[in-house]
């Protein structure tokens, strides 16, 4: 799904809410010249019988950009609670009845020729409706890519940096071209890693399987919120370890997740079929209860939705929040 957006949509950007028109950066911009940026992706699930926008789990989206942010030295002034108020803040502004994806972006902002990097730094927070990143309803058919994954030691993938995406543009292109839904990348030791934009779980004789954060992979909150929901849900523990190439082609079940897709299975591998080549059962029960959790509908997971428009009848602190960190930024 492309994500065009209208411009005349309400984002925050250099200190204050303004139309997407007027958020421009110069075209000698050292993040869009070298890649020195780092961004979040956050989701906002729209429920219509509560008639309430839910922020899936923002505060911990915030804290690892603000993490994330610090390995290229980039400063971001506020705190996941200020950027948490300006978040809803910017979804009332746009009175948003939709589902949303929510791009926080801090960058390198000098003007300059020259790969240095200095304390010169900027960040923008924009929000737009937006449906399924993939149609994964029916199960999606990855390839393994030729391209393999960015080591830690080269750029660390746990960190979200504008310029290590390049490798992401590369895989998803290539899969595409070849008639793959999504890639799936490999390390320099030939184990598998996560796809271009989520991280991968298997199902192997009972045992749910993911890739160690430490096998260069985004450290995932919807990969955390899968884990935390096979636990407490269906009572399947999670194993941390390298993953064999040719265990794609033998395992049991087979899902992707992330902030853009979800939960989102995956029934063939490489022209070869996932088990029955079918959404498997586990599948399909995870999908279902990330689901309900994001949309506030299972109470023990309220604890990571930020209501919208119930949190503007709370009291005036949230959105006093917000306006003060606006208001040190102008």
């Amino acid at each position: 799904m492309k994500m065009d957006a209208d411009p005349s949509l309400i984002v925050f950007f250099e200190g204050r809410y303004a139309p997407m028109r007027e958020a421009r950066i110069g075209i000698l911009t050292h993040a869009l010249h070298y890649g020195t940026g780092v961004f979040e992706g956050i989701r906002a699930y729209w429920n219509e019988t509560a008639e309430e926008l839910y922020i899936l789990r923002p505060t911990e989206h915030y804290q690892r950009w603000k993490q994330n942010c610090g390995i290229l030295h980039i400063d971001v002034p506020l705190s996941p609670e200020e950027l948490c108020s300006i978040t809803a803040e910017l979804a009332r502004r746009n009175a948003f009845r939709a589902d949303l994806y929510i791009r926080p972006l801090a960058y390198k902002s000098a003007e300059r020729i020259g790969v240095a990097i200095d304390d010169q730094d900027a960040f923008f927070i924009a929000a737009v409706p937006y449906g399924e990143y993939l149609d994964s309803q029916n199960g999606l058919h990855a390839g393994v890519s030729s391209w393999r994954r960015i080591e830690d030691n080269a750029i660390p993938p746990r960190a979200k940096i504008c310029g290590a995406y390049a490798n992401s543009a590369l895989a998803s292109d290539e899969a595409r071209r070849s008639g793959f839904d999504e890639a799936l990348l490999l390390d320099e030791t030939g184990h598998v890693t996560e796809g271009a934009t989520c991280n991968l779980f298997m199902l192997r004789n009972g045992r749910l399987i993911t890739p160690a954060a430490t096998g260069s992979i985004l450290e995932g909150i919807t990969r955390d919120s899968v884990i935390e929901i096979a636990a407490r849900e269906l009572g399947l523990e999670t194993v941390e370890r390298p993953v064999a190439r040719s265990e794609l082609y033998v395992c049991d079940e087979l899902f992707l997740t992330g902030t853009a897709v979800g939960v989102a299975p995956v029934v063939r591998v490489d022209h070869r079929p996932v088990a029955a080549g079918a959404v498997g059962d586990l599948t399909g029960r995870l999908r279902q209860l990330y689901f309900e959790a994001a949309h506030g509908r299972l109470p023990a997971y309220r604890k990571w939705l930020l209501p919208v428009y119930a949190g503007a009848h709370l009291g005036k602190r949230k959105q006093n929040a917000a306006r003060a960190a606006e208001a040190t930024l102008v």
